[in-house]
């Protein structure tokens, strides 16, 4: 594993600039999973999210692979099914705000499968966080307008445990590059959303003929800005710093996603939404800063 260059010195502007580009990327992807499902279905748009990644990733795919039962774990938990939750969570919801928010919570989960299965140490700053973090998307929740999203809420935590899991299974192969790894996932995650899209959707040839030019630019910036960019910009500052000194920053994502759906496409955002999504970015926030061995290289792209 490469060590990092120079972890406790001040981040350079590069560094800064690398930092926001990777927030406004996957703030934007958020709110173009929402805009690509509102056209599409969403299995259908994780394969080809996931076709257009394999297009640009494949050539990084070579051996030595990792061990079988974690890149089967890798691939099923954190692409088939955790996308597979993820577009649907997209799909069922009226806002882009409180999924996003929801979806967050992958950060305390990791921080609490890494105690129950690896067995690592939680500390109470962190459990704390746990706890303020999902006080504050229940409360968010149950706000009237935010409440009619219930169900989109719901599968995007079970989306975020899926990532959490793989995060954790992810520690175990720390060997693997990341571009690699993004390759691996999205080889092995676009058959089985195309089979999936296949045996449980419908009219998807007349969805593609009709999607509009924003759909198309919104899978494209999944597949290539999303899955290659990003991922490149995370994997050369984690070369440079410790995990724990970028996974903060990342937390600003969400913010970026909420700002697109209220200004751009019709959010409402009452004052309860908005003081639930703090109250739950802040608890993520201090399981962040509490458990600075979550790696930044298992964020999601």
């Amino acid at each position: 594993m490469t060590t990092p260059d120079k972890p406790h010195s001040p981040l350079t502007l590069l560094e800064i600039g690398a930092i926001v580009a990777i927030i406004v990327i996957w703030g934007v992807n958020n709110a173009g999973a929402k805009v690509a499902t509102e056209q599409m279905s969403p299995l259908l748009v994780g394969a080809i999210r996931f076709g257009i990644a394999s297009l640009c990733l494949a050539g990084f795919i070579r051996p030595p692979f990792p061990d079988w039962k974690s890149l089967l774990i890798i691939v099923l938990v954190g692409g088939s099914l955790q996308y597979g939750l993820v577009y649907t969570a997209y799909w069922l919801a009226r806002d882009v705000s409180p999924v996003t928010v929801a979806n967050q919570l992958w950060i305390p989960f990791t921080a609490l499968f890494a105690f129950l299965l690896l067995k690592e140490r939680l500390s109470r700053a962190a459990m704390v966080g746990m706890v303020v973090a999902f006080v504050g998307v229940g409360w968010m929740t149950l706000d009237a307008h935010a409440l009619q999203d219930w169900r989109a809420i719901l599968v995007g935590i079970a989306a975020a445990a899926a990532w959490a899991l793989t995060t954790v299974v992810a520690r175990r192969t720390t060997s693997v590059p990341p571009l690699k790894m993004q390759a691996m996932l999205a080889v092995g995650t676009l058959p089985v959303m195309a089979f999936g899209s296949a045996v449980f959707e419908h009219h998807q040839i007349e969805a593609v003929k009709a999607a509009t030019p924003i759909v198309w630019i919104s899978l494209l910036w999944a597949g290539v800005v999303s899955s290659v960019v990003a991922t490149t910009l995370l994997f050369w500052l984690v070369q440079k710093r410790e995990a724990g000194r970028v996974t903060p920053y990342l937390l600003a994502t969400p913010v970026v996603s909420i700002l697109i759906g209220w200004g751009l496409m019709g959010d409402v955002l009452t004052p309860q939404i908005l003081i639930g999504s703090a109250i739950a970015m802040a608890g993520v926030a201090v399981v962040a800063l509490a458990e600075r061995g979550l790696r930044a290289g298992a964020a999601k792209a």
